[in-house]
């Protein structure tokens, strides 16, 4: 039996997944045109950003729970780690530059512990660049996702540990929206199969793969339905800006 592939796993190469992907990436090329020195990224996923982000590093430490698919061993000064977090076991405190890391903190049961292990391991003036997705804008409840922030909540707990939060949001133009509102439409039409709303009063674990399936079918029903839409989306329709409650993602940067 073919094993469906995890909507929390975003392929560059499913074309059912370009929406999230070009999304994904911005972050990415953003955080390139930052960072420096010594750089730590906590969830290296499927380690597409790895091109983008090692050019720019002294040192480049990327860790992970599972090992990517993509071989890191081609780039120079690049260190996979296997490891689940927190804590940030063998690091040294006040030794990273930067630490980046999108779309991992809404996996995390100690949201806290987590940030505060980032704050150990970065230098006085070492800063955090961050994504998660803004809770405002999801469409149903993900039960690979511990949590789920607002604009204020991802604020307001970033601030415990950090001196200074900056915040971002990612936001979509008007070929992502439409297609935003086409998704929306679909996953209503599924969610109204659950009159019940067994998806928030059964435990995550046993919605994960009926999630995955379901969620997998939906975007590649999308595709079959609007291929042009789907696959013209690129990196450029989407933009960074100062968050607010419809941006898709909250990107904020965080300095010790």
């Amino acid at each position: 039996m073919r094993r469906v592939q995890s909507a929390e796993r975003v392929s560059q190469s499913d074309l059912s997944d370009n929406f999230v992907y070009q999304r994904s990436l911005l972050a990415y090329h953003r955080a390139a045109e930052m960072i420096g020195g010594t750089v730590l990224e906590i969830g290296s996923g499927s380690g597409y950003g790895v091109s983008l982000i090692s050019p720019k590093c002294e040192k480049f430490l990327t860790i992970d729970k599972n090992i990517p698919p993509a071989d890191l061993s081609v780039y120079p000064d690049v260190e996979f780690r296997q490891t689940k977090v927190p804590p940030l076991k063998g690091l040294d405190s006040n030794y990273f530059d930067f630490v980046i890391s999108f779309q991992v903190i809404e996996h995390v049961k100690n949201d806290f512990l987590f940030l505060s292990e980032i704050h150990r391991v970065l230098k006085p003036g070492g800063k955090l660049l961050i994504s998660t997705p803004n809770r405002k804008m999801s469409l149903t409840r993900n039960p690979w996702h511990v949590r789920e922030y607002s604009v204020e909540e991802f604020r307001n707990l970033l601030s415990c540990e950090f001196s200074r939060v900056e915040s971002f949001g990612v936001f979509g133009r008007q070929n992502v929206m439409e297609y935003y509102h086409r998704n929306r439409d679909a996953v209503r039409r599924i969610t109204r199969l659950d009159p019940l709303d067994l998806q928030h009063r059964l435990p995550r674990w046993m919605l994960r793969i009926p999630y995955d399936i379901l969620n997998r079918i939906n975007r590649r029903r999308l595709l079959a339905e609007n291929r042009e839409l789907t696959s013209r989306i690129t990196m450029k329709d989407y933009f960074i800006a100062p968050v607010s409650d419809d941006s898709f993602d909250l990107f904020y940067i965080a300095e010790k």
